[in-house]
């Protein structure tokens, strides 16, 4: 398994599955209602209490979804007359949450800081919100928030950052992009995924009290969607407890990064901007990515073949991703394969 999000392999550990098991016997399989009504546990404010501990924030509010999350919390903090400025690899929840609010979208080129300026020069004077993938999804480099930041601050935009493949991955015990960057304080909003590092399902906003308990009362996402189940909430809180207890789980995720990604571009792979767990191998079009995926999958190793509209036409791409508890033997053994199939295609 080379395609999964779980970087630091927390899906399997006993106190995971024991921590939801727990949950399901105490509070049963679900809530069976929205937070707004009677959808809210003790295990929901602990679980927001311990994120908005974890990424530095006065509080927070947990989604049933990553995908909510973002699409709950854009649609309502941007209103008719302001604007939303994204990246153009920014994920799909983040674009359709613009979709849905009242705000005019601006769109700059890839990590591209000039584009990004031009954007936040047509603002005149109205309100914005920049929002960025910490860590892109499909290409697998790192938004350059420092950068971002002073763009923001000069412009006087507010800045939302999505930490769904950062969390567990950047940051001082896995706190994400903004810690990383020492940037907590001046991003405004920070949203995040439990269906990635942390072993579950569901996703978050973190942000100052006020705004918090703003979007509590007018994100529809979140007012008209059955809570998060119990067992997946007490799961989640398990695995924040082993990642801050057990950094080396980092550490090795970061040494296997690192090593294939060496291997890769020794083999002749084009890895692109990558810097992080998530390694794209650039192929070009779809039948070849197809044919690749396919191959690998004959031999035993799974990844995920990206194609429209999830990247651009002739940009199609083999999406790996690597966990805390691959072996090298395992790595070893899926990198022979890729080198077979790889010149087979003529790829490498």
């Amino acid at each position: 398994m080379m395609g999964s999000n779980s970087y630091l392999g927390l899906t399997n550990p006993p106190k995971v599955k024991e921590a939801g098991i727990q949950a399901m016997k105490k509070y049963g399989s679900g809530c069976a209602g929205s937070r707004f009504l009677n959808g809210t546990l003790d295990i929901h404010l602990e679980l927001e209490a311990e994120l908005a501990r974890l990424v530095g924030k006065e509080a927070a509010l947990a989604y049933p979804t990553g995908y909510q999350a973002n699409v709950g919390c854009i649609s309502a903090m941007v209103n008719k007359n302001e604007y939303i400025i994204t990246d153009k690899y920014d994920h799909a929840s983040i674009i359709d949450g613009c979709k849905l609010s009242d705000g005019t979208m601006l769109r700059y080129n890839h990590n591209d800081m000039a584009s990004l300026e031009r954007c936040l020069q047509k603002l005149d004077g109205k309100s914005a919100l920049i929002v960025v993938d910490g860590i892109f999804s499909m290409e697998g480099d790192i938004a350059n928030l420092p950068q971002i930041s002073a763009l923001a601050e000069k412009y006087n935009a507010n800045l939302m950052v999505d930490e769904a493949h950062s969390l567990g991955v950047l940051g001082d015990k896995g706190a994400g992009a903004a810690a990383h960057f020492g940037l907590t304080k001046k991003t405004d909003l920070i949203m995040g995924t439990f269906s990635k590092s942390l072993a579950s399902v569901g996703g978050f906003i973190a942000a100052d009290e006020p705004l918090i308990h703003y979007l509590k009362h007018k994100s529809r996402a979140l007012i008209f969607s059955a809570s998060l189940p119990p067992a997946s909430t007490a799961s989640v809180l398990a695995a924040i407890k082993i990642m801050e207890d057990e950094p080396e789980r980092i550490a090795k995720l970061w040494e296997n990064t690192d090593y294939m990604m060496q291997e890769f571009k020794a083999m002749g792979y084009n890895t692109g901007t990558s810097c992080t767990p998530v390694i794209p191998l650039h192929v070009g079009d779809m039948i070849r990515a197809f044919n690749m995926w396919a191959r690998l999958g004959e031999e035993g190793v799974f990844i995920n073949p990206v194609i429209p509209p999830a990247v651009p036409p002739n940009g199609c791409l083999i999406r790996c991703s690597f966990m805390a508890t691959h072996t090298r033997e395992q790595l070893d053994r899926a990198l022979d394969k890729f080198r077979v199939i790889g010149k087979e295609l003529g790829i490498i």
